[in-house]
C-alpha cells in the first residue's frame, strides 16, 4: 500500500459525525509519499509504550516522530531514550507544534489537559489523536467540539477495546439482530485489589485531575456500549460513594518507599522492584512533585470508589451499569436481553473459568506490548427463546488488551482503506458521548437527579447512529 494511502486514514476515521461526512485531510492534497509526521505529548507510561516505543517498533515504515514534549525534563529525556525517537525534545508543545509542523499530534498528558493540547493542534490545522478519555468534564468536551468544527484537522480517539475479536463477535451477533429488539443490559465491571488500586495510588485519584473513574476507566465500557447498541445515551441517574480508599483506610503514609506500614499493609506497593517505573518516575519527581507511589489513604482522594448507574438510550433500550474498585478479581460480565433472547459475555471471572494466574499476571499479560502472541478461546451464550442455548467460542490474543491494541494501530497507520463495516473507527463524537455519560452519572450523584446528556453539550442523541 502506498505511504499517501496509508495516512488517508488519518483524517476519515474520525470524521464520522452527526452528519456522517467524511472530508479529505488537508496534508493529501499536496503531500508526497513519505512517512508520516506525528508528534507526542505526555511521555508518562501510555504515551511511551503504546504509542510511542509501540510505534517505532512496529510501524517505522509508516511514520516517524519529529518532536516529544513533556513538562517534566527528566521524564522527557528518559523516555526519548525508552521510545528510540530520533527527534528534539520540547517543554513546551505549542513550540515543538510550530517548529516541528507535525501532520499528526498525539495527546497522552493527564486527562484533565487533554483539552488543552487537542485545541492547540487543531487551531493548527494538525489531525489529532487523544487517548481516552477526550476529557474530563462537559465545558472542555464543547470546546474541544467547536475547535473540530472550526479547523481543518479532525481528531481520533484511541478507543482500543473495540477491537478485540472478543468484543467484535458481540458486535456481529447484535448487528446481526441474532436476539431480535434490544431491550436491557446488564453491565458489570470489577477492578481488583491490584489495578483497581493504582488508580487511587496515582493522580486519577483527584477528580480535579482524572474526572473520577466514571470519566477516566469507564469512558471504555461506556463507548462500547454506545458502539454495541448503536444509539446514543439519553439520561443518567447514578449513585456512589468513596467507602474504601482514602479517608477510609486506618493505615496512612506519605508513599509506600517511606511509610511505616509497609509490613502491615495489604496495599503496600514496591516501586523500587520495577527499574523502568524508577526510571521513569520516581529519578524525575523533584521536577513536578508527581508521586507515582502514593498513598492509597492520603486525604486528597475525592473520587468514588463504588458506582452504580443506570443508563436509558435514545432507542429505549435500560442498562444497569456497575464499577467496583476493590474485587478480589478483575474481569467483567454483560448480559443482552431481547425480545428474541439472550447474549451473556464474561471474561476473567475465575469462577467461571477456572483461572489460576494471580490478579497481578493477568493484567501484565493484557496490557503487554511485546511481539509474543498468546493465544486464548473464550465463550460466549446465546440462548435465543424457545431454544437451547449456544455457546459461541471466541479465539483472541490476550495481550495488549484482548489483541485490541494491534487491530486499532493497524488500521490507523497500516491499512486504512480496508473497509469497516462494524464501524470499530472512533472519533470526537464517540468520545464526546462516551465521557458525557460519566459526566452526568457524577452530575447525577452530586445533585440526586437524572441528568439528561442533550443539557450537557450541544450534541444531540441520536435513536440510531448515522
Amino acid at each position: 500500500m502506498k505511504g499517501i494511502d496509508r495516512r488517508r486514514f488519518i483524517t476519515s476515521l474520525s470524521m464520522l459525525t452527526a452528519g456522517g461526512v467524511i472530508a479529505s485531510p488537508q496534508y493529501l492534497r499536496t503531500r508526497p509519499n513519505r512517512k508520516l509526521k506525528i508528534a507526542l505529548v505526555g511521555t508518562g507510561i501510555r504515551g511511551c509504550s503504546f504509542w510511542g516505543k509501540r510505534l517505532v517498533d512496529q510501524y517505522s515504515n509508516e511514520l516517524e516522530f519529529v518532536g516529544l514534549s513533556d513538562i517534566n525534563p527528566g521524564r522527557l529525556a528518559m523516555a526519548k531514550e525508552y521510545i528510540g525517537a530520533r527527534c528534539k525534545t520540547y517543554l513546551d508543545c505549542a513550540t515543538m507544534l510550530e517548529e516541528t509542523q507535525p501532520e499528526l499530534l498525539i495527546v497522552t498528558t493527564k486527562d484533565s489537559t487533554h483539552d488543552e493540547y487537542i485545541i492547540m493542534g487543531l487551531e493548527r490545522g494538525i489531525d489529532v489523536l487523544t487517548e481516552k478519555p477526550l476529557t474530563t468534564d462537559e465545558h472542555k468536551c464543547q470546546a474541544i467540539l467547536d475547535a473540530e468544527k472550526n479547523s481543518k484537522g479532525n481528531i481520533i480517539v484511541g478507543f482500543n477495546y473495540r477491537w478485540s475479536p472478543y468484543m467484535t463477535r458481540i458486535k456481529e451477533l447484535l448487528h446481526q439482530n441474532a436476539i431480535g429488539k434490544i431491550t436491557s443490559v446488564d453491565f458489570h465491571w470489577y477492578l481488583n485489589t491490584y489495578h483497581g488500586a493504582s488508580y487511587f495510588r496515582r493522580w486519577h485519584g483527584e477528580k480535579a485531575s482524572g474526572g473520577t473513574l466514571w470519566v477516566h476507566k469507564a469512558t471504555h465500557h461506556f463507548d462500547l456500549l454506545n458502539w454495541w447498541l448503536d444509539s446514543d445515551p439519553e439520561e443518567v441517574f447514578a449513585y456512589g460513594a468513596l467507602e474504601h480508599y482514602g479517608h477510609n483506610g486506618s493505615l496512612r503514609g506519605e508513599n509506600c518507599r517511606t511509610c511505616t506500614h509497609k509490613k502491615e499493609c495489604k496495599f503496600y506497593f514496591d516501586i523500587t522492584k520495577s527499574d523502568h517505573l524508577m526510571r521513569l518516575y520516581v529519578d524525575h519527581e523533584h521536577h513536578d512533585g508527581y508521586i507515582r507511589d502514593n498513598c492509597l489513604f492520603r486525604a486528597q482522594i475525592d473520587i468514588y470508589d463504588k458506582m452504580s448507574a443506570q443508563i436509558k438510550y435514545a432507542n429505549d433500550v435500560i442498562v444497569n451499569y456497575s464499577l467496583t474498585t476493590y474485587s478480589p478479581y478483575e474481569g467483567w460480565k454483560i448480559a443482552f436481553n431481547g425480545m428474541d433472547g439472550r447474549i451473556e459475555a464474561w471474561l476473567d471471572i475465575p469462577y467461571f473459568e477456572n483461572i489460576n494466574l494471580s490478579q497481578e499476571d493477568l493484567h501484565s499479560a493484557e496490557m503487554s506490548q511485546d511481539d509474543q502472541v498468546d493465544l486464548v478461546r473464550k465463550p460466549l451464550i446465546l440462548h435465543r427463546n424457545w431454544n437451547q442455548y449456544e455457546p459461541i467460542t471466541v479465539e483472541y490474543d490476550r495481550k495488549g488488551h484482548g489483541g485490541g491494541d494491534r487491530r486499532l494501530q493497524d488500521k490507523i497507520f497500516i491499512n486504512p482503506d480496508q473497509p469497516d463495516p462494524l464501524r470499530h473507527a472512533a472519533g470526537v463524537r464517540e468520545g464526546a458521548l462516551s465521557i458525557l455519560i460519566g459526566v452526568a452519572a457524577r452530575r447525577s450523584i452530586e445533585n440526586g437527579i437524572p441528568i439528561r446528556i442533550e443539557d450537557l453539550t450541544d450534541l444531540k442523541p441520536q435513536e440510531k447512529r448515522i
